[in-house]
């Protein structure tokens, strides 16, 4: 069915659609956004699990607390974890993480003080 003007791709009038559920307002930059996690990892060194099973863990733990989990592809041995571009991890300067170490890390940034449990032992 192709639209007629002032209709929809679906071919209802642009009036009839709902918002989609869970849309979530559009806010300007940070205001009032939950901070955006970024896991960059090197394509070549075939990290992509590693940093996959890494978002699913701070994911896991911080779901309420971070706004988006993003893996990002690099190159030259990369693998390092952001908090709104803020470096929390660095593979070279730190070595490969420890998921508790990490999570700490990331909680002094999006969540200070809170207990990470048996993470915190």
């Amino acid at each position: 069915m192709a639209s007629t003007s002032g209709d929809a791709p679906t071919g209802r009038p642009e009036s009839d659609l709902e918002p989609a559920v869970g849309a979530a307002s559009v806010e300007g930059p940070n205001e009032g956004a939950k901070p955006r996690l970024e896991i960059e990892y090197c394509t070549r060194c075939r990290w992509l699990p590693r940093a996959a099973w890494l978002a699913q863990e701070l994911l896991s733990t911080f779901e309420t607390d971070l706004g988006a989990v993003a893996l990002v592809p690099g190159t030259g041995g990369v693998f390092t974890v952001r908090v709104d571009g803020a470096v929390v991890w660095d593979r070279r300067a730190q070595g490969f993480p420890e998921p508790t170490a990490v999570k700490r890390a990331v909680r002094d940034v999006v969540a200070p003080g809170r207990s990470l449990g048996h993470s915190d032992v």
